[in-house]
């Protein structure tokens, strides 16, 4: 009998001390599942030109700065819309399907896509230059939802102020712009106060479509002393084309950022699109780790702008740029 009972009692213990192993392995492999799951963050872009690529990229580094390692602890999936309303509501769509941890929406009609499908998962925006008017957020200071980022606002009294400089016997300038773009209405505005000021007239030049550009930087030619462009996505992308005939015509272009310089503008007193995109992600990392909400996050904005030219527009034009 006592036999018996020894027996028995070993076999619970085995028993338990068996239960107790198998629970130790699950847990540590949860542990590890949890230790390597990866962060996933959707970026969607609405075209390719050097300012909106130059954000992403400097995103890309700054979370890698804070220790947010593409492959490794952290997933991105990167979606390039290619100019295209439609293609960014689809790639919205899949972004808010996929149910990421974080969403980079890159200039305005790609953040307007996202933001129109989701109030949960936190919406970070960059190359957008007033989220307030195009109705992403409550307002710039205080958003009040899932959506916050950087303003891509360039200073463009200033850089009317640099054209008369350049230009200094300009009377007439032309403003181009995409119609269909609010962050270029709100740029173009701006811009036509600060051509007011300074005594200069000005003619609007706007384009719908891309197939566009050439035929309406044309028709400025014999009209305006120089032209100026905003941080306009359509026209960014078609730099090379409108300052070819510009150039051609002789006529001096005052540009909204670097990238275009360096696609064939003429000179710039911009925003640097790579260090908005580390600013942009300074602002994502709190999120990331829980220290602060969107909703409270006001909208932020670059600082520093940098002069830039072009030797080449510079010389076929036939300008000579003065000490500045």
């Amino acid at each position: 009998m006592k036999k018996s009972v020894l027996v028995l009692l070993a076999l619970a213990v085995a028993l338990v001390a068996t239960g107790c192993s198998k629970k130790t392995v699950a847990s540590a492999s949860a542990a590890t599942e949890t230790k390597t799951a990866k962060l996933k963050v959707g970026v969607i872009q609405l075209v390719e030109h050097p300012a909106l690529d130059g954000a992403y990229q400097g995103f890309v580094d700054g979370l890698a700065d804070a220790g947010y390692k593409n492959g490794e602890n952290i997933s991105i999936d990167y979606q390039n819309a290619q100019g295209e309303q439609a293609n960014c509501v689809t790639i919205a769509n899949k972004l808010v399907n996929d149910k990421d941890d974080l969403i980079l929406a890159i200039a305005t009609p790609a953040a307007q896509a996202v933001a129109q499908l989701t109030q949960t998962i936190p919406v970070l925006i960059t190359a957008v230059t007033d989220p307030e008017s195009a109705k992403l957020v409550q307002s710039n200071t205080h958003p009040g939802n899932n959506v916050t980022g950087t303003s891509d606002l360039t200073p463009v009294s200033a850089q009317i102020d640099l054209l008369k400089r350049v230009v200094p016997n300009a009377k007439t300038v032309g403003l181009m712009f995409c119609s269909s773009e609010q962050n270029s209405i709100f740029q173009i505005q701006l811009a036509k106060d600060a051509c007011t000021r300074s005594g200069l007239k000005y003619i609007e030049g706007s384009v719908s479509n891309s197939n566009e550009i050439q035929q309406v930087t044309q028709s400025l030619v014999g009209k305006v002393d120089a032209i100026y462009v905003p941080t306009d996505n359509m026209l960014a992308a078609g730099m090379p084309l409108l300052a070819q005939v510009a150039n051609e015509a002789k006529i001096p272009t005052i540009v909204g950022e670097d990238g275009m310089v360096k696609s064939g503008g003429m000179v710039t007193y911009g925003i640097n699109y790579y260090e908005l995109g580390k600013q942009t992600a300074a602002m994502a990392v709190k999120v990331l780790k829980g220290e602060a909400n969107p909703a409270d996050m006001p909208i932020e904005y670059l600082e520093k702008c940098d002069l830039s030219y072009n030797s080449d527009s510079l010389a076929k034009v036939g300008i000579t740029l003065p000490k500045l």
